[in-house]
């Protein structure tokens, strides 16, 4: 089932997420929708807080990146911690499913080593680079109740700030579902 994504604006967006157990209920039908909701909205990653969730949970599928390591990085987080962000730093230009049609570079390390369950809540412990490490960050920042907008320079979040505030109001036109905060 495909589930609206939650707009920038909403509270939920902005708080930190709680961890879970294995015995969350229909956790396994959560993820499948999370999966359906991200390919439909031509997304990369998902975290639950973008789907109204205030749940430590994200899903990563990096298929559409060339270059991307491991093959497709096709992934499910559940209440990861990120160990260490290491190496050089470099900007990227990002975007995000709950703020559509605004983009701009954010600065992140390009490696990092992650602690987290997958699906099946085996434990995992793993180091990622690039792309992969780039798309971890930025979801896991969903998990902590941070934006990418809040990571980008002062003076262009300044001049994005009516764009934001247009897609706070529902005035955005998009190809996915939206949830937009009630007025």
């Amino acid at each position: 089932m495909i589930l609206p994504v939650y707009a920038y604006g909403h509270a939920v967006l902005k708080q930190k997420a709680e961890d879970i157990g294995p015995d969350y209920p229909a956790l396994q039908e959560l993820i499948a929708n999370m999966f359906e909701t991200m390919y439909a909205s031509n997304g990369i990653g998902l975290a639950a807080p973008q789907i109204g969730l205030g749940i430590r949970l994200f899903i990563t599928d990096g298929s559409a990146i060339e270059d991307i390591k491991p093959d497709g990085f096709k992934q499910v987080f559940i209440n990861p911690e990120i160990i260490e962000e290491f190496d050089y730093k470099w900007d990227y230009e990002e975007g995000c499913l709950s703020i559509p049609h605004v983009r701009a570079d954010v600065n992140r390390h390009s490696k990092l080593v992650i602690r987290y369950f997958d699906e099946h809540f085996k434990e995992h412990t793993h180091e990622f680079e690039g792309m992969a490490a780039r798309i971890i960050q930025h979801e896991y920042d969903h998990l902590q109740g941070i934006l990418f907008t809040d990571r980008i320079n002062p003076l262009k979040r300044t001049m994005l700030k009516s764009r934001l505030q247009n897609i706070s109001i529902g005035r955005v036109n998009v190809s996915y579902k939206m949830k937009f905060p009630k007025k």
